[in-house]
This record gives C-alpha cells, sequence and structure tokens, in this order.
C-alpha cells in the first residue's frame, strides 16, 4: 500500500551495483542483450543487490509543482506531516508520532549560487563533483531566457504528465562528461546499455514525444545543443544520435517514487503497541490513504524493485527461491496488467519495451486466441446481455 504514497516521481538511468548475494552477468542474444543470474541459491525476501544510478533527474512538472526532492539522491525534503498535508489537501493534518519522521531539516544545504536544495552536504558536494559546476544557472536560476530554462520549458510543452522521463536527466549525462577529468570512462559507461535499430529508435521516440514527435524532437535537440554542446559527445548532439540518447533513456531508465509520509507509514507499523492502540494507528493510517486517494522482465517475476531507504538507492528483492544458474526478472508490468491475456501483455509490451515475452506463463498460455482483454470481456458482455440491453444501454448512456 505504501507504494501508492510515492509522489516525489523522478528518473535515472545506469547503475553502480553492489550484490548482497552472488550473480553474474551473462549475455543472452542479440535481441535482449545482458541478464542478471543468480549463481548461489536465493531465498525469498533476500535483497539481491543495490544500485546506486549514474544519474538522476526529478521529472520537470513534478518538480514544478513542488514535490520537494534532494536535488542529487532525491530523498523527500518534506516532513512526513507536510507531505500528509499537501496530499490530503488538509492543511490542519496532523500525525501521530511524529518522531517516526526521519527527515531532517537541519541537514537541508543549498547551493550558495543557484539556492537548490540537497539533504545534505555529501550531497551537495557529490552533485558539484560530478555535473551541478555545468548545470548550475546560478542567479539565472528563474530567467526564462536562460538556454537551461529554455530547454526545460520547451520539455514541459512537449511532454505533458504522467511523465516518463527527462530531459535533464540527459543533461546531466553531457554534464557529466564536461566535468570528468576521465571523460573516455563515462562515455564508454554511457555506451554499455542496451543499443536499438533506427527504427526501433523512432518508435520509441515516437511514444515519448506523441505524434509530432520529429518536429519536437529537433525543436529539443537545437536547445540542447545550445545549452550543452560538447565535442567529446557531439555524436550525441547530430539527429540520429541525439535520438540515440532519447532510446537510451527510453529503455535503460528507471522510474523512482520516494515519500516521507511513506517512511512514517512504515516506521509505525514497526512500532510495538497495545492491540487497541495498534487497531486505532491502523485505522488512522487506512483513513488517511482513503483521502489522499479521493485527492529483466517477467510476467511472473522472481524479484521486484523498490527504493526503502527513500532515495535513488534501488533495492532488488527476491520474490521467491532462486536457485543457482537461474535468471533474476523483474515485470515491467503491474500487478494488473499481469493478470491480462497473453496477447494483451503481449501488446502492452511491444509498444513500451519493443519486445515479445517468452517467459513460462507466456509460453504455456501460446495456445490461446489472440485477442485482448478488452475483446475478451467484450465478446463475454455480448454473449451473456438481456434481450432488454440495448433499454439498458440507452437509459444509462450518460
Amino acid at each position: 500500500m505504501a507504494a501508492s504514497m510515492c509522489d516525489v516521481f523522478s528518473f535515472c538511468v545506469g547503475v553502480a551495483g553492489r550484490a548482497r548475494v552472488a550473480v553474474e552477468v551473462r549475455f543472452v542474444s542479440s535481441a535482449k542483450g545482458k541478464g542478471l543470474f543468480a549463481t548461489q541459491p536465493i531465498q525469498k525476501g533476500e535483497t539481491i543487490f543495490i544500485e546506486r544510478p549514474l544519474v538522476a533527474a526529478q521529472f520537470l512538472w513534478n518538480a514544478l509543482y513542488r514535490y520537494r526532492a534532494c536535488d542529487h539522491c532525491l530523498r523527500a525534503l518534506e516532513k512526513a506531516e507536510e507531505n500528509a498535508q499537501r496530499l490530503t489537501g488538509k492543511p490542519g493534518q496532523v500525525l501521530p508520532h511524529p518522531e517516526l519522521c526521519t527527515v531532517r531539516k537541519d541537514l537541508h544545504q543549498n547551493c550558495p549560487h543557484c539556492q537548490v536544495t540537497y539533504c545534505s552536504t555529501e550531497c551537495l558536494l557529490a552533485a558539484a563533483e560530478q555535473y551541478h559546476r555545468v548545470l548550475c544557472p546560478g542567479p539565472s536560476q528563474d530567467d526564462p531566457l536562460h538556454p537551461l530554462n529554455k530547454l526545460q520549458e520547451a520539455w514541459r510543452s512537449v511532454h505533458y504528465p504522467p511523465e516518463t522521463a527527462s530531459i535533464m536527466l540527459m543533461a546531466r549525462m553531457v554534464a557529466t562528461v564536461k566535468q570528468a577529468k576521465d571523460k573516455d570512462r563515462w562515455i564508454r559507461l554511457f555506451s554499455q546499455f542496451c543499443n536499438k535499430t533506427a527504427n526501433e529508435e523512432e518508435e520509441i521516440v515516437h511514444k515519448l514525444l506523441g505524434d509530432k514527435f520529429k518536429g519536437q524532437l529537433e525543436l529539443l535537440r537545437r536547445l540542447f545543443t545550445e545549452a550543452l554542446y560538447e565535442e567529446a559527445l557531439s555524436q550525441w548532439f547530430t539527429p540520429d544520435g541525439f535520438r540515440s540518447l532519447f532510446a537510451l533513456v527510453g529503455t535503460n531508465g528507471q522510474g523512482i517514487g520516494t515519500s516521507s509520509l511513506s517512511q512514517w507509514v512504515h516506521a509505525c507499523d514497526a512500532l510495538e503497541l497495545k492491540p487497541q492502540d495498534r487497531e486505532q494507528l491502523d485505522a488512522f493510517i487506512d483513513q488517511l490513504y482513503k483521502d489522499i486517494e479521493t485527492g529483466n522482465h517477467s510476467c511472473v517475476p522472481n524479484a521486484e524493485t523498490s527504493f526503502p531507504e527513500n532515495n535513488f538507492l534501488l533495492h532488488v528483492t527476491a520474490l521467491e527461491d532462486i536457485k543457482p544458474g537461474e535468471e533474476i526478472c523483474i515485470s515491467y508490468l503491474d500487478c494488473c496488467q499481469r493478470e491480462r491475456s497473453r496477447h494483451s501483455r503481449h501488446k502492452i509490451l511491444r509498444e513500451n519495451y519493443l519486445f515479445v515475452c517468452s517467459c513460462p506463463k507466456c509460453l504455456a498460455e501460446a495456445d490461446e486466441p489472440n485477442m485482448t482483454s478488452e475483446e475478451e470481456d467484450d465478446e463475454e458482455d455480448e454473449e451473456g446481455e438481456p434481450e432488454d440491453a440495448e433499454l439498458g444501454d440507452e437509459m444509462t448512456d450518460v
């Protein structure tokens, strides 16, 4: 339930991981690229590895709406109670056990030049060391004519919520190379990720930017070049290279959700309380959720991703026991999509990720008719409709 609370949505690409158990990367095929495989038994609930993204950035519409997050690690900066007040629209909302909130405002730091906020001195220094010196707009933070602000405004004008990527993720990739002493090392790191053919790249960019993507892409490329051109990455600034950069982000990026309120809920769950107090706290949290709600793929995954540290550190956790030699797979589909028909699942995966799944579930359902879940529902509705169904439709069609 806590996942629905995450409202600081961000995006990252590239990882520097540290494995908790024995795993290895193997080449699977030219179509799939590399996969992650277990080399020893993994128990259900065990953390397989933790990875740190090479770059991460908050979604631009999300930032515009003042969803406050650390500009580097994306940790939520609001107190849990502030988070609850904003999400419920109730300024007077009070949370019990405020001492369980993990946000430390006394540690927050601002860039002295542009005033963007970080959760700690460590994040401020890490951002400055990796990319922020290039991207810092200084006193021009709110100047609409600053090249980076023009780029961000253009992005927001062509990519409305729900967001699936951020142009600033690509900007941080370029800035990282521009600042690096060893530029070749970073270029090699970014070039490791899954590449696509020209037709596949075009399909991904079309999915991100919509029907007029070619004109929009050229506008973004021109503004991107004006703001960030780097000779060592000259190929990224050509029309073909810029499209490839979009495709890299589209196929290798990972969405991030962080929330101080979610962390507070987990801490409440861990409290040792009297039965009556536990019932009362659980009822409060359930009502809080209701107030807010009103305001490596497999269709049978053996692992899932999460962000329990409330920042950009992604944890991959086993959903079941994993044997040595078994591939570790997450799902690109949510739980509802995984329950749809094989044809529907394949349609979503083809449109969004450009592959056909051959997991055990899909292979077992290979003989099913090629119709989407919606078509199945329509067929069942037609077969089961009473004779006066047409009259009923006329009466309820409003």
